[in-house]
């Protein structure tokens, strides 16, 4: 199965030209876009190219880049070729636990959501942590979302799903029609990698990424995205991470 790398995780590491040949180099054939590689969206798309890289996926961020300026999200993407676009979180300002105000957000998601696919493209939300801090009424962010954009697709993040307290066998079942896409990462034991914010190369940290891909995959996951939110070395994690997930 083809794996694909967020290129978040080499925003350390530029010139970008390298980080692709590299990527190529070590047996990747697509990537997800983040805010740094969009500047220039049709030099970028040469730069994919030259290289025999795809980018199907990518994250926008903030938010209000969807409803203030839509038209240049959508031919962001379209010059890139994506096909899924992604929003990646809210500003910690508006990480509340007020109930009310995240079927607000799930609602414009909603709404952003049927914009994008009028245009051809598909929409959902990636999670970090916070989406499963309870809300004043008990209720998890991360299932009023869903709820409030029912059209929307879930990109998974399956280390921050642990980090956030909760099972992802458990998260999985329940949203396996949802689930589209997945983030591949690993977090470190407990006093590790402190340089890197406690994760690790993925297959070399605590997680059971063998049966976590099984999972996603019986529940019809065909995107896997490779990320370390703080890598050292990024060519290290790249070609750890991508050994240990053909044996998967």
């Amino acid at each position: 199965m083809d794996v694909s790398f967020q290129l978040y995780s080499a925003r350390n590491f530029t010139p970008w030209d390298k980080v692709l040949e590299n990527l190529s180099g070590l047996g990747y054939t697509q990537v997800e876009g983040f805010g740094g590689n969009y500047e220039d969206a049709a030099a970028f798309k040469d730069l994919l190219d030259k290289n025999g890289l795809a980018m199907p996926s990518g994250h926008f961020f903030p938010l209000e880049q969807f409803t203030d300026d839509l038209g240049r999200v959508i031919e962001t993407a379209k010059t890139l070729g994506m096909e899924r676009l992604f929003c990646p979180a809210l500003p910690p300002e508006q990480r509340v636990t007020n109930a009310d105000a995240w079927v607000s957000v799930g609602q414009n998601l909603e709404t952003i959501g049927k914009k994008l696919r009028d245009a051809g493209l598909r929409f959902g939300w990636h999670n970090h942590d916070f989406e499963f801090i309870a809300c004043t009424d008990g209720r998890l962010p991360m299932d009023i979302l869903l709820e409030s954009a029912p059209s929307i697709e879930w990109e998974a993040d399956i280390a921050w799903i642990v980090r956030g307290g909760q099972d992802p066998l458990t998260w999985i079942d329940r949203y396996a029609d949802r689930i589209t896409t997945a983030h591949v990462k690993d977090i470190a034991p407990e006093g590790a990698c402190t340089d890197e914010d406690g994760w690790a190369d993925v297959g070399h940290g605590v997680m059971d990424w063998p049966g976590l891909t099984a999972a996603l995959r019986k529940a019809g996951v065909d995107l896997f995205v490779m990320e370390h939110d703080n890598p050292s070395d990024v060519e290290r994690f790249a070609s750890r991470s991508i050994e240990a997930f053909r044996k998967f």
